[in-house]
């Protein structure tokens, strides 16, 4: 088993999620999707990116957070 195996880059991140890269970014740096950035590249564990894409809603405006 590889080391990163169990991790996403943003792009993977982006065809789950069905968004644009950037948008994958735009998330992690703001916090929202849990994510490791090492040097350039941005690491969303699978099971950070499953809890998030149960709830993310790819729609434009303002989001609704879960309270």
């Amino acid at each position: 088993m590889a080391p990163f195996d169990n991790y996403y880059n943003v792009i993977e991140a982006g065809h789950r999620l069905q968004v644009h890269p950037e948008t994958v970014k735009r998330l992690c740096r703001q916090g929202d999707l849990p994510a490791t950035k090492i040097h350039n590249t941005w690491l969303i564990t699978k099971e950070a990116l499953d809890n998030f894409a149960g709830t993310y809603n790819p729609r434009r405006g303002a989001r609704k957070r879960l309270i």
